[in-house]
């Protein structure tokens, strides 16, 4: 796999960074992190991933080098994602997401099926409310997120639309759910709801806790590699 380039994109309302790496001809896979994390969050995995795959992985928006940007919320994030794809000429492409990213990648896949190949979700659930999370009282003003895009990303999560959890039917795309075990706070039934709830999903449990592909990379790699090889 070539070193990844770092690139930036104007889309409606919002630039995005991203790193750009693979083989220019293969396949396109898109990856998207989670809360608080950004596009550098995949580069331990991404020698064995996908080698063969033309690699995209991005700054969502207020995370990393993307822009900040007024309001925030996950809806906004996987129409981001869209545009993104519309402004690449990428037709159709195997999207992995973590955590949050999980959740935007499979809004993505709820709306518009026929973009979506194969659909990697790690340690995500299908959502219910939850009481509300905390935040810290002094939090960093250096981080490389917008404090404003996790409170209201926290706020969905907290208090998630139903139609987020109904869609899941409508997911066409041949799916993998990376659980990470009983070590992680993600409720794991709730992640085996999801697999139920996606009609062609297959679960698979690497025990690392959340963070699996930082935890457990090799483990997460031969995992998911065979399942993105054509």
């Amino acid at each position: 796999m070539t070193d990844a380039r770092n690139r930036t994109v104007d889309l409606p309302g919002v630039t995005l960074a991203y790193r750009e790496s693979g083989r220019p001809d293969g396949p396109p896979l898109v990856l998207l992190h989670a809360l608080g994390e950004r596009a550098t969050d995949w580069d331990s995995v991404l020698p064995g991933l996908a080698p063969g795959h033309h690699v995209y992985a991005l700054d969502l928006r207020g995370h990393g080098d993307s822009a900040r940007t007024a309001a925030y919320s996950v809806e906004a994030m996987r129409d981001d994602v869209l545009a993104f794809l519309d402004a690449l000429g990428l037709a159709r492409v195997d999207l992995v997401g973590h955590s949050m990213g999980g959740v935007v990648a499979y809004l993505l896949a709820q709306a518009a099926p026929e973009r979506i190949d194969r659909l990697v979700l790690e340690d995500i659930a299908a959502l219910y409310p939850r009481p509300a999370s905390a935040l810290p009282d002094d939090p960093d003003p250096d981080a490389h997120f917008d404090w404003a895009m996790v409170r209201a990303v926290k706020a969905q999560f907290d208090d998630p639309d139903p139609a987020w959890r109904e869609g899941l039917a409508r997911i066409t795309a041949r799916t993998l759910a990376v659980a990470g075990g009983p070590a992680s706070h993600v409720p794991q039934e709730r992640i085996a709801e999801l697999a139920r709830l996606v009609p062609d999903c297959r679960l698979v449990t690497v025990e690392a806790g959340h963070l699996v592909h930082a935890a457990r990379p090799a483990e997460f790699v031969a995992v998911v590699a065979p399942f993105l090889a054509r």
